[in-house]
Parts: C-alpha cells; sequence; structure tokens
C-alpha cells in the first residue's frame, strides 16, 4: 500500500483541497461581519480514522493589516501526522493572504518529506483577472512551472474558504459552488442549516451548541475524496468549526476540535 498523502486541512470544513482545488463564487450573499475573524485565533483539530488517531491540524489567524487602505487576513494552516501511524507521513503547511471581501491575493502551499520540499504558489490579480502559479522545490530550488493565466471569475482557495464557510453560516441555503480541478470544471453542493444541534467532543464535558452544514461532490479529487460529508460549526458569533466527517479512500474520517486559543471564547453550551 502506497503512502497515503492527507490533505487534510480544509476537510475541516468541506472536501476541498487546499492547493488543488479552487473556487468560484458569487460573493454577494456574505455578511459584512468580521468579528469573527478574530487576530491570533488559533485552533487544533484531531484527525481520527475510527479508533485511530491519524494526526492534527491547526489552523490560526497569524495577522490582520492594512495595506493602501485594504484590510489583509493573513492565515497559516499545519498538517501532521502522528508518528508511527501505518501508511501515512504527512507535514504541510499553507498559508493564504485575502481580504474583506475573502477574496484571496495569495497562496502558498508546502509539503516536507524526508528528501524535499515542494511548494505551489498562486499570486492572484483580481484588478487584471489574472493568476499566476509558480511550483517548485525548495530544496533544490528548481522551478517546474512559472505560468501566468486568465481568471474567469474570482476565486477561493481552500485556506480562504475555511474563513467563507464561516461566514455563510446561520441561514438556511445552499450553494452550488463551481470548482477547478485539475484544469477541470466541476461543482460541489453545499446546504447550510440554521436549527440548532447538540455535539459531543472530548474537550468538554458538556454538549455544544451548533450548527449544521452538509453536501456532496460529484467528482473524485485528489485522495479519492468524493460523495457526501458535513460539518458542525459553533451557534455563536464566533461559528467555530467542531466537529467534521466525511468519506475519502480508506473509509470515514472525522477531525475534532482538540484546543483553542481564542480571547473570551469557550464552546458555548447546548440548551435543549
Amino acid at each position: 500500500m502506497k503512502k497515503i498523502s492527507l490533505t487534510l486541512l480544509t476537510l475541516i470544513i468541506f472536501p476541498f483541497y487546499a492547493g488543488q482545488i479552487i473556487l468560484a463564487q458569487d460573493n454577494s450573499t456574505v455578511r459584512k461581519n468580521y468579528k469573527f475573524l478574530v487576530d491570533g485565533e488559533d485552533l487544533t483539530y484531531v484527525v481520527r480514522f475510527g479508533p485511530i488517531e491519524l494526526g492534527e491540524v491547526r489552523v490560526k489567524i497569524q495577522n490582520v493589516i492594512k495595506e493602501n487602505n485594504h484590510k489583509y487576513f493573513f492565515t497559516i494552516g499545519y498538517i501532521d501526522s502522528y508518528s508511527g501511524v501505518p501508511f501515512v507521513d504527512l507535514h504541510q503547511i499553507y498559508e493564504s493572504k485575502f481580504d474583506t471581501t475573502y477574496y484571496p491575493v495569495f497562496f502558498r502551499g508546502t509539503i516536507k518529506d524526508e528528501e524535499d520540499t515542494t511548494y505551489t504558489e498562486y499570486h492572484f490579480d483580481k484588478k487584471n483577472m489574472k493568476v499566476r502559479v509558480i511550483k517548485g522545490n525548495r530544496s533544490s530550488e528548481d522551478i517546474w512551472i512559472d505560468s501566468t493565466g486568465k481568471m474567469e471569475s474570482f476565486y477561493q482557495d481552500g485556506l480562504s474558504l475555511f474563513y467563507y464557510a464561516r461566514m455563510k453560516l446561520g441561514k438556511n441555503h445552499s450553494e452550488n459552488i463551481p470548482c477547478f480541478v485539475a484544469e477541470k470544471k466541476e461543482k460541489t453542493l453545499i446546504n447550510f442549516h440554521n436549527e440548532p444541534e447538540g455535539v459531543s467532543i472530548d474537550a468538554v464535558d458538556y454538549d455544544i451548541d451548533c450548527i449544521h452544514l452538509d453536501g456532496n461532490t460529484d467528482f473524485v479529487s485528489i485522495f479519492g475524496l468524493t460523495g457526501y460529508f458535513e460539518g458542525w460549526f459553533s451557534n455563536d458569533e464566533a461559528s467555530i468549526p467542531i466537529v467534521a466527517k466525511m468519506k475519502v479512500i480508506i473509509g470515514n474520517i472525522t477531525l475534532e476540535l482538540k484546543k483553542w486559543k481564542r480571547t473570551g471564547w469557550n464552546p458555548p453550551v447546548y440548551k435543549n
């Protein structure tokens, strides 16, 4: 069996792979409320395959700054498998810089293994509707691809999408989102719900007040992820992802909030 490379970061929300899938979307329904984007927010998730803990995903808002009268959010995600887990040796870093429209201006994905450190960068030029793609090997300083193409629409990268999904919560609606996967156009249906649900995790001794999303992909992604997925978010202003479930090639995977750093926040108590 080949070594499995799980790109787990965007599985926290739903199966869009950072650095592999770009989403085109209409941002007209986005809430103009950025209170949940707190500088320094730091979330860590444990990834489980049945009873087996595969690793952790950590997502952080590194910085919030103003440049040329525009506000930008610098975010970073770390994906690391646990030592000794069979067939899994994964160490990846994802970075995204996006503005208050949630459209990124820069994305970088870095993959580390025993021999090399490879990377993919997207430089989004929204004014001229172009995107520059750079791929290379940081260890050898080789560059495999450096090309610029036209953008048919504004796009999301996998990490900025993590925050976009949180912002869209709280209203019953569905979105059929166009996806660009390996130069092919696909679609993913996402259903947002607003009915409160109680969710239990190991990190707290009470049920958490959550709201739910689910959806379906009609394509197979780089790890064989396809079909139905769902996630639960805190039913409050923070909209913190609490649990996610999805189907991948080896079976069903669950991500669960393990620890967090966010001033003044704890998971809200579910009151039935």
